[in-house]
């Protein structure tokens, strides 16, 4: 499967391909934007899935995320990724 088609369907269901949320930051074959981008999709379809404002798993999604933010880079005070933070609201 090509990377880029084997990233969009990570994208669809990251839980499909990852046990836990740290495995994707762990995973070589993405940019830390690429992971992301998967780590956003996944803690969208955990906000959806419960109602519960903050469940075990959803907090390993977001300190995943945060733990790849930690690595981009800043620049002008704003993260050197793009359109990441919209997808998490």
């Amino acid at each position: 499967m090509a990377k880029r088609k084997l990233f969009e369907e990570i994208k669809l269901n990251p839980q499909r391909y990852y046990r836990a949320p740290s495995d994707v930051n762990r995973d070589r074959r993405f940019s830390d934007e690429e992971r992301l981008q998967i780590l956003a999709a996944w803690e969208r379809d955990m906000r959806s899935a419960t109602d519960e404002p903050e469940t075990s798993r959803l907090r390993q999604v977001t300190d995943a995320i945060a733990e790849v933010e930690k690595r981009i880079p800043i620049q002008d005070g704003v993260p050197a990724h793009s359109g990441t933070n919209d997808a998490r609201e």
